[in-house]
């Protein structure tokens, strides 16, 4: 693969085992849902993620109150299958309070930005508070009676993906409370590269709460240790924080994740496309939701049928029970073939844009501005921008995160 030749590093890893986990699990489809051309293997050290390192986390959570931040995601990896945290740290006679579930839910079932309530866990009888409901944010009588708060949750590196959100409200919330964090490091799959439009300050929000490029190259433990120390929270307070690393990672590290993320991160194509199309979430195109490729094609009703050769129709399914032009014929691009990106592309949104039977009705604007972190983007496809007019518009603002971001990294 071409893409191999560009790489610092030959640290990748590969899950010889898929894993079960319900609907969520990353797997294989028939219809060439992993597309493996698009992504070449090699032997490696095993990536250790955080939770697997029991002996480095558990001393500090015996004979204490726990509360954990988790998904499906938050596992301990064993030779034939996994053990979620949870029940690992119960096992462990690990007294644990409540769980707090983020986006999508505890079991990660939940669609893209649907509110869920409190409920109890149906395996562990324990409390399940949601932080995709009436507040996004613990509360102090939420964290009343806790004296750890244990976050993992694997992140894939895009600062609109939120799970980086719920950290960050997470260790506001702990540091107002006195709460120490403890922060189960994961690998970011995006993690090789730093690009896009950066977060302007007026335009924070859930999509993304501090001044960070699109894609950040940053585990969650280096991202929360940076926030941390450059004082991002709001209440510039400091968390008392700990990160409990990884062993045999680098950012350059190829790492397919073997349990989706998210219901509509099926399988390391759509995680490895979903900087780029993700920004289509602003606009009126649909992005694969509805199909069995998410975030691995686009297309529209309103787009062109001349001048494209592919075309699919969105219906309701696993994670996406109102997908954008449901049930209408979309024309666009399929991308299940592209390789591994280490760039956001630029070009599909703008071709997709000149593509437009109706131009009007292609952005949302409030929606795309809080995706992109910026309301220039949205002008310069509109003025016809080029996507290398356009990316260097983003280097300057770059070249400063990287400056910051560079005192903060764990891993080379």
């Amino acid at each position: 693969m071409q893409f191999l030749t560009s790489f610092k590093s030959t640290v990748f890893i590969w899950f010889l085992t898929l894993l079960a986990c319900g609907g969520t699990t990353l797997k294989k489809n028939e219809t060439n849902q992993r597309n493996s051309k698009a992504v070449s293997r090699q032997e490696a050290p095993k990536i250790i993620v955080a939770a697997n390192r029991t002996a480095a986390y558990l001393n500090l959570l015996k004979n204490k109150k726990i509360a954990i931040v988790a998904n499906q995601t938050s596992v301990i990896f064993k030779e034939n299958g996994h053990t979620h945290l949870v029940d690992s740290l119960l096992a462990h006679n690990i007294t644990i309070n409540k769980v707090f579930a983020p986006e999508h839910g505890f079991r990660g079932r939940a669609d893209a930005g649907e509110k869920f309530e409190d409920s109890v866990d149906e395996k562990t009888g324990l409390p399940l508070i949601s932080l995709h409901g009436k507040n996004r944010k613990p509360s102090a009588e939420q964290l009343d009676g806790v004296d750890v708060v244990v976050f993992d949750i694997q992140d894939v590196g895009v600062r609109f993906y939120t799970y980086i959100a719920t950290l960050q409200l997470v260790m506001e919330a702990c540091a107002e409370a006195n709460i120490p964090v403890v922060v189960l490091d994961r690998p970011n799959p995006n993690g090789h590269y730093i690009d896009g439009p950066t977060m302007k300050a007026e335009h924070t929000g859930f999509l993304g709460m501090t001044e960070i490029p699109l894609v950040y190259g940053m585990t969650i433990g280096e991202y929360a240790t940076m926030i941390n120390e450059e004082q991002l929270l709001k209440s510039k307070q400091k968390a008392d924080l700990t990160i409990i690393a990884l062993e045999n990672y680098s950012h350059q590290s190829f790492y397919e994740l073997p349990i989706r993320p998210s219901p509509n991160l099926p399988n390391t194509q759509s995680i490895n496309l979903y900087p780029s199309l993700g920004l289509f979430e602003g606009t009126n195109v649909n992005a694969g939701r509805g199909t069995e490729f998410q975030f691995q094609r686009y297309g529209a009703s309103f787009l062109d049928s001349t001048a494209y050769q592919f075309s699919y129709i969105p219906q309701p399914n696993f994670g996406s029970k109102h997908p954008k032009e449901k049930d209408k014929i979309c024309y666009g691009k399929d991308l299940s073939e592209v390789e591994r990106m280490d760039q956001i592309s630029m070009q599909w949104i703008i071709d997709a844009y000149e593509h437009s039977t109706d131009r009007s009705k292609f952005f949302i604007t409030s929606g795309f501005t809080k995706h992109a972190g910026t309301e220039e983007l949205q002008k310069q496809i509109e003025e016809g921008k080029s996507a290398q007019e356009i990316r260097a518009s983003w280097q300057a603002e770059i070249k400063n995160f990287k400056k910051v971001r560079a005192k903060y990294l764990l891993y080379p």
